[in-house]
């Protein structure tokens, strides 16, 4: 059992507690809207990245209702709305109330729960109920309302693909066992707590973080001293349980493209969806599974249910003209795509800060799929890089630099100059 803490009250949809924090958090949710040069922007949280097809008809009526249209992924499996008008909120506040998309105002920028987007559909453990019980646990929580907007839960069905992306908090399934692992930031120790408390166990240990970081003004566990982040170690693990040595994946690896045991998974290019190609998803998920899956590689995976499943003919039929018609929409279906791996910013003209239309520049430089990902950024803040080990774009006043980063480590950058052919090679030859 876990030690004794003090209980949360649930916290009222319009109430939220008062950031410690100078300055408060800035992060965009969708009751505070950020501005940007294509219009308002909104950040849809969408725990464990996972929607019926009801609420993507909701997402998709906003887009098109109050934005440009589009709907773009986010490297936490969220939904972002841009080229919003700036009275909207109200309203959209409203549909995606209604759409059971925010069940609790004061929460729901601190709804950041990515999991492993297989999980319980390849024999691995489903993590369906830790993500009901965490998402419910959280939006309960009085102390939780005034986590950042960049705090994160991770769900990990044991393949260590969520793992890998440096959450704040981390749930490990054992395998189907009765235990699972909980880990405290990058840490190399996890503590080893009942499966069945395992999200109350990483709710107190995001409550714990807060009373560490009171002092400190903290966003994220990574931001805390070194002596705090030790003394909170300490702290949630003579609450929980005991400690195991387990070191982190190196790196996050996202499901490939195509067909995965009862599911098939497409990839995004650059992460932006047109209303048709969600549209699209959404019919396929209702049809064959009910479900969409949003990962943190701005994928989506769409478990199927009835004539996929099993070894027949007919459900191999089926899940290659399902993904047939994806691709015919343009999106990534196998992994030989030019576009697998390929990422980017919003860039210019979206972005106020973007030295150029990275998206663009990106397109541009699309050849054969490399080794490793590579992710373009208009500026120095690399906003949605991914994690662990890929290769690293970044304009800057004297051209694109280009390094190879693993975990901590970056490796001498490249500096190409204003030559795009010069740029896709050099970018073909880092990935390779």
């Amino acid at each position: 059992m876990l030690a004794a803490m003090p209980d949360s009250a649930p916290s009222p949809l319009s109430a939220g507690g008062v950031s410690p924090r100078a300055g408060g958090d800035a992060c965009p949710g969708t009751l505070r809207l950020h501005r940007a040069d294509d219009g308002a922007l909104a950040r849809v949280r969408i725990p464990g990245g996972v929607l019926n097809p009801d609420q993507a008809d909701a997402l998709r009526a906003a887009a098109e209702r109050f934005g440009d249209g589009e709907l773009h992924l986010t490297s936490r499996g969220n939904v972002q709305l841009r080229g919003l008008g700036t009275e909207c909120g109200g309203e959209l506040a409203d549909l995606l109330t209604a759409a059971g998309l925010l069940p609790s105002a004061a929460h729901e920028r601190a709804r950041n729960i990515v999991a492993s987007p297989l999980a319980g559909l390849d024999g691995s453990p489903s993590l369906g109920p830790w993500l009901t019980e965490l998402d419910a646990l959280v939006c309960g929580s009085a102390p939780a309302a005034t986590l950042s907007g960049r705090f994160l839960f991770a769900l990990d069905d044991g393949r260590g693909d969520v793992d890998a992306l440096g959450a704040d908090v981390t749930l490990i399934a054992e395998g189907h066992s009765e235990t699972a692992l909980l880990r405290i930031g990058a840490e190399d120790e996890a503590f080893r707590v009942p499966a069945a408390e395992a999200p109350r166990a990483a709710l107190l240990a995001a409550e714990e973080f807060l009373r560490a970081a009171r002092d400190s003004g903290a966003w994220r566990v990574k931001d805390l001293p070194d002596d705090v982040r030790t003394e909170l170690a300490r702290t949630i693990g003579s609450a929980t349980g005991p400690a195991v040595h387990r070191l982190r994946p190196r790196t996050a690896t996202p499901p490939a493209p195509g067909p995965h045991g009862s599911a098939i998974t497409a990839g995004v290019p650059l992460g932006r969806l047109t209303p048709a190609q969600w549209r699209l998803l959404t019919e396929t998920a209702r049809r064959y599974g009910g479900e969409l899956r949003l990962t943190p590689w701005r994928g989506i995976v769409i478990p199927v249910k009835g004539p996929f499943e099993g070894p027949s003919g007919a459900g191999r039929d089926e899940t290659a003209e399902a993904l047939r018609t994806l691709s015919g929409s343009g999106l990534i279906t196998a992994p030989d795509s030019p576009w697998t791996g390929v990422g980017a910013c919003i860039g210019h003209p979206g972005c106020a800060k973007s030295l150029s239309d990275v998206r663009a520049e990106a397109g541009a430089a699309v050849g054969p799929p490399g080794r490793l990902p590579v992710y373009w950024s208009g500026c120095e803040r690399r906003c949605g890089h991914p994690h662990g080990e890929w290769i690293d774009v970044v304009v800057t006043p004297d051209g694109h630099r280009i390094s190879h980063v693993g975990g901590e480590r970056r490796d001498p950058p490249t500096t190409v100059r204003n030559d795009p052919a010069a740029l896709a090679a050099a970018v073909a030859t880092a990935r390779a």
